[in-house]
């Protein structure tokens, strides 16, 4: 199987004809309109999408500000990356037109006219006393992914799940290699005989990031796989922007669905994604079936969602299995601020370590790299020592990602330390220079930064990995072979604006980036521009 595709990256390495039968989905269309391109990019399309010509490259000259012409080429090469813009020729010059497809699907979305069936789903009416709520929805969907997670810090770390006498699903053996396939677990056993999983570097990576990131995550893993399940990847992923479009709290048919879209949605009800009720037979015997109506879950109505309040929710409602309460601690919180006194980890220069929480998550990935010592009522204790943080690099886990882990979830009073101390240095360098002869230290910039975790912790993880990796190594390109200086920086400068410039030897008129595409590109337009002039 493939490896894990970056996120929405996966989307660029589509050819144009994927992504135009991809844009004669409106749903579709819509999800890439609102959740990928930048403001700047949308404002192109809307101008070009009622325009009946192609729109000449002056004309996007004159929409942006001439100091701002690398955000307008950035905007210009997203549009072209995902086949929504296509060149064209006037007699006045060069131009851009609209991919007919996604022009089309767009003006549907908007003037909700020339739309055969309805893209959007059908609603209907469950025959039962009462619905399902939304409650019922998110506690259906935490549950799933707190199983996921659960599984991949490793059900040898979750004895503590045990002792609580709380149980999270399992998940099934689809999840498992999905898991697999994007290298965020290694697995041993048997499905027969039980399974245990050991967390990767990936997959501590993926456990950082927010709810919706490791959803796409999995989802594009899906997608990139859906050949194995003899299934085609662009009708898998119109399936799932169909899905996105969908709202919260209603049910929807599922009558007019086929054969892939049956198997897709119930991989999806495994990832906690859509939620569907059993009911009994009508038969009078004691089958439970699937009644032909399904309701989405937040997980899926926030997935294409570009509001942060929106995202920010889902976040704290379904991310419970990653804050320090447990999930019945959780429920009663959900309206609480985001991100607000979230952080739950106390760590002293000595490197001992104090976790006020009951989630037995969160301290099951605390003892990845934390010799536990003990544990009371909501407070764990232990120690960072080389042996346990060396033990953590030894199944990939990075120095990097400790430090991300315990800065991101520090406890509110080391936040407020290092503020005091950032203050308390301000003060002081204000003082030295503020007299007639005062003279600022050149020092002075690197004393100013604080950290939230200690320097010392900081400096001793790196230390650490450092005595078992000298060697980073990096995927990319290697451009070489310029002419002169001036062939030369103009790509290495545009590759560091896209942010894919990973290192560079001015001199030898050498660097090397992290993707090509864009860079090509803006080769290849240098060079017509040459050869035309």
């Amino acid at each position: 199987m493939a490896d894990s595709p970056q996120s929405w990256e996966y989307l660029e390495h589509l050819q144009g004809v994927e992504l135009n039968r991809l844009y004669r989905s409106p749903p579709s269309t819509l999800a890439i309109f609102r959740k990928i391109l930048s403001g700047l990019a949308k404002h192109f399309v809307m101008t070009m999408l009622y325009s009946p010509r192609p729109t000449p490259v002056k004309d996007f000259e004159l929409m942006v500000k001439s100091g701002n012409a690398k955000e307008r080429q950035m905007a210009i090469d997203q549009l072209r990356r995902y086949s929504i813009i296509k060149e064209a020729t006037l007699r006045s010059g060069k131009a851009y037109a609209l991919s007919p497809d996604f022009a089309r699907s767009l003006r549907q979305v908007i003037g909700g006219g020339g739309i055969e069936g309805q893209p959007f789903g059908e609603v209907v009416s469950p025959a039962t006393p009462q619905p399902v709520s939304i409650d019922e929805l998110d506690d259906y969907a935490r549950q799933q992914w707190e199983g996921i997670l659960g599984f991949m810090v490793g059900s040898s770390n979750l004895q503590e799940l045990q002792e609580s006498g709380e149980e999270l699903p399992p998940p099934g053996q689809g999840v498992i290699e999905l898991l697999k396939a994007g290298r965020l677990i290694s697995v041993q056993g048997t499905a027969s005989r039980g399974q245990v999983a050991s967390i990767t570097k990936e997959g501590f990576a993926f456990v950082l990031k927010d709810v919706n990131a490791q959803i796409w995550e999995l989802l594009f893993l899906y997608v990139d796989n859906a050949d194995q399940l003899n299934m085609d990847k662009i009708d898998v992923l119109s399936f799932i922007f169909f899905i996105a479009s969908l709202e919260l709290g209603l049910a929807y048919s599922t009558a007019s669905f086929d054969r892939a879209q049956h198997q897709t949605l119930q991989d999806l009800i495994a990832l906690g994604i859509v939620y569907q009720p059993l009911a009994a037979s009508t038969n009078g015997n004691s089958k439970v079936t699937a009644p032909p109506y399904f309701y989405p879950t937040r997980l899926a109505t926030t997935l294409t969602s570009s509001s942060s309040t929106a995202l920010a929710t889902t976040s704290t409602t379904l991310g419970s299995s990653l804050q320090p309460n447990s999930l019945s601690h959780h429920a009663a919180n959900t309206n609480a601020t985001p991100g607000a006194g979230s952080g739950f980890i106390i760590i002293e220069t000595n490197y001992r370590l104090y976790a006020y929480t009951s989630s037995p998550l969160q301290i099951a990935l605390l003892s990845l790299f934390i010799n536990l010592r003990s544990r009371h009522p909501n407070l764990v204790t232990g120690k960072l020592t080389k042996s346990s943080v060396q033990r953590a690099i030894n199944i990939g886990i990075t120095a990097d990602q400790i430090i991300s882990y315990l800065t991101t979830h520090a406890h509110p009073q080391m936040r407020r330390f290092a503020a005091a101390e950032q203050a308390r240095l301000d003060a002081r360098k204000a003082l030295r220079t503020s007299g007639p002869d005062g003279v600022a230290d050149e020092n002075d910039e690197h004393d100013m930064r604080v950290t939230v975790v200690p320097q010392v912790i900081l400096d001793q993880i790196k230390l650490w990995q450092l005595e078992r990796d000298r060697i980073v190594t990096h995927t990319g390109y290697l451009l070489k072979d310029f002419t002169s200086h001036a062939e030369y920086i103009g790509p290495c400068n545009y590759a560091d604006e896209l942010g894919v410039l990973v290192w560079k030897d001015d001199k030898r008129h050498v660097f090397f980036v992290s993707r090509i595409e864009g860079v090509q590109r803006y080769i290849k337009d240098r060079r017509e521009a040459g050869s035309m002039s």
